[in-house]
């Protein structure tokens, strides 16, 4: 869709331009939801994907995933897959997460070259698989705020509600740090919707460490996602006594699910994805 009010493109080349970004601006990262829909407040965007970001680059202490990697680069960054400048560990295997997230959202592959990870983590949607995903595997957000240096938080506190989230006017993300812990960690993956090729109507997403602490990430049914922490890998009846404790205000509705039957098949498939966790060994 033409966004006929937009009257400038700034090409952001270092972060002194992403100054401009601010009321009657936004970021321009890879444009999926952007040019889908009318955004008759807007005058001008910043594109930050002339900034030159290397989607994926190994730390110390895991790996960072920059805002403008897009879906494509995300879901072919498999164990052992060689991405730019990063290879992926074989024994990393909670990086299965990434393509699994990709595939849950309603998208075809010309979006998967275009959207990035940072647009659907900011789009902050019930339905943000990618985002959900980096919520499994305890990822941090680093934000560049509008007045200079840096803000990290995790994830998980992030999204506030559907379409609503922390960052500020101005502040643009930079990246999100997986911790190597979550990288090694053993996951599990599950998704519903009402319809073969339809919006999710329940992810959920395990993930057992080491030391076999697992928290169970609920995404799609609820409003934000929602993460269940455990100290031991649970049981069935530690799982359904989680997810009835799960606030009734955050199961979402909307035309793909109606809240009671979303809390229902979410029980159903944090049992499955608990269950094959105690079989991970």
């Amino acid at each position: 869709m033409d966004l006929d009010t937009v009257r400038e493109v700034v090409l952001a080349r270092e972060r002194a331009d992403l100054a401009q970004v601010g009321p009657g601006s936004a970021v321009l990262a890879g444009g999926t939801f952007l040019f889908s829909e009318p955004h008759d407040h807007l005058d001008r965007l910043v594109d930050i994907t002339t900034l030159g970001w290397t989607p994926l680059v190994e730390r110390g202490d895991g790996l960072e995933i920059a805002a403008t990697c897009t879906l494509a680069e995300l879901a072919g960054a498999g164990p052992g897959r060689e991405l730019g400048s990063a290879v992926l560990r074989p024994e990393w295997p909670g990086t299965a997460l990434f393509a699994q997230g990709c595939r849950a959202l309603l998208a075809s592959h010309k979006i998967w070259r275009t959207a990035t990870v940072g647009g659907n983590v900011c789009l902050s949607l019930p339905a943000g698989a990618v985002l959900g995903a980096l919520v499994a595997l305890d990822a941090t957000v680093v934000i560049w705020p509008r007045g200079g240096g840096e803000r990290r938080i995790l994830l998980r506190d992030f999204v506030t509600g559907a379409g609503e989230n922390v960052l500020a006017a101005g502040a643009v993300v930079r990246s999100f740090l997986v911790p190597t812990s979550s990288l090694l960690a053993r996951t599990s993956f599950r998704k519903i919707a009402l319809a073969p090729l339809g919006r999710s109507g329940a992810v959920v997403m395990g993930r057992r460490t080491a030391d076999d602490r697992c928290a169970i990430t609920v995404t799609a049914a609820t409003v934000r996602p929602v993460v269940l922490d455990f100290d031991t890998v649970p049981g069935d009846a530690d799982v359904a006594a989680a997810v009835a404790e799960i606030e009734p205000e955050l199961w979402f509705d909307d035309p793909h699910g109606a809240p009671d039957w979303r809390a229902h098949v979410t029980g159903l498939l944090a049992t499955e994805v608990a269950a094959e966790l105690r079989e991970a060994a």
